[in-house]
């Protein structure tokens, strides 16, 4: 969003237009913005942690690996999308993901807890971090990314391995709930967020990079149809309801210890559901009976 308002980066290019070596002929349609909705065709993701690492191998995998279908014609979600927005990002400004959000974003917001690969060895800083998983390739993880594929990209990396707090996402939350700015600092403008937090397709949920509500999401039945977020596979989950002026940040850790629990996907939706059943002063409309 920050180097599109730039004008840095442009949704209408191709990948290959910003990552040269993304040059396989049959991902040569693929754009910025259908990395962005879960359009480029991409597989949802492959097991490349056991033979690959670091950012020129992962590049050269995803451009050898066959397409789930041609670009621009089915949604899936895949990791490689984001994978290589960060690699995009990272092109553009000529320097690492993690130097460039925090410098950009979680400096100028006070998220001082929010950073990839945390360092372990800053004791009062481990006594916060949470055990994540016992993994059998690499042990208990602490303050490890769970997510393998990150680990081998060095634990920072376009779809996963961010380390945060509620407290953190609150502050990120109410940022986009303001527009754009928080405390003073403005990150985005008004009209940024609102065009990256729209549907893009009405076959779709997908906005640019986000989600919005559906009737399986975990946004639950009463966040109104403007509202957008987005979960992570650990359970976590944000939605932010520009309507209703509220936002809802979930922290959970399914995947102590084995990753095998599904009872985050109900817990988010009812979580929703309570926080925006607890308001007196607005009607509560059951926006998945509509749909």
């Amino acid at each position: 969003m920050i180097l599109e308002e730039e004008g840095k980066l442009d949704l209408s290019r191709t990948v290959q237009s910003y990552l040269p070596e993304f040059d396989a002929p049959d991902k040569a349609p693929i754009t910025v913005r259908m990395l962005l909705t879960h359009r480029g065709g991409l597989e949802a993701f492959a097991p490349l942690w056991r033979d690959t690492k670091g950012r020129t191998e992962y590049l050269t995998q995803i451009n050898t690996r066959p397409l789930r279908g041609a670009p621009g014609t089915l949604v899936v979600y895949s990791d490689w999308d984001f994978v290589l927005m960060g690699l995009i990002i990272e092109r553009i400004t000529g320097t690492t993901l993690d130097a460039f959000t925090a410098a950009r974003v979680f400096g100028p917001l006070g998220m001082s807890s929010t950073r990839f690969s945390p360092d372990t060895t800053n004791a009062a800083l481990r006594s916060r971090l949470v055990y994540t998983a016992l993994d059998t390739l690499r042990g208990q993880l602490h303050g490890s990314v769970h997510d393998p594929n990150a680990w081998a990209l060095g634990g920072v990396a376009g779809h996963a391995g961010l380390f945060g707090s509620a407290r953190d996402l609150a502050v990120f939350a109410q940022m986009l709930l303001n527009g754009g700015t928080y405390a003073g600092t403005r990150i985005v403008k008004p009209t940024t967020v609102a065009r990256w937090t729209t549907s893009q397709d009405p076959a779709s949920s997908r906005a640019l990079g986000w989600d919005t509500p559906s009737a399986v999401s975990s946004a639950g039945r009463y966040f109104s149809p403007r509202s957008f977020g987005h979960t992570g596979y650990t359970g976590t989950s944000m939605w932010v309801d520009p309507e209703r002026g509220l936002f809802v940040v979930l922290l959970m850790n399914r995947v102590n210890s084995r990753g095998e629990a599904t009872r985050h996907v109900q817990l988010r939706r009812d979580v929703a559901d309570a926080v925006q059943s607890s308001l007196r002063d607005a009607p509560l409309i059951d926006w998945e009976a509509r749909r």
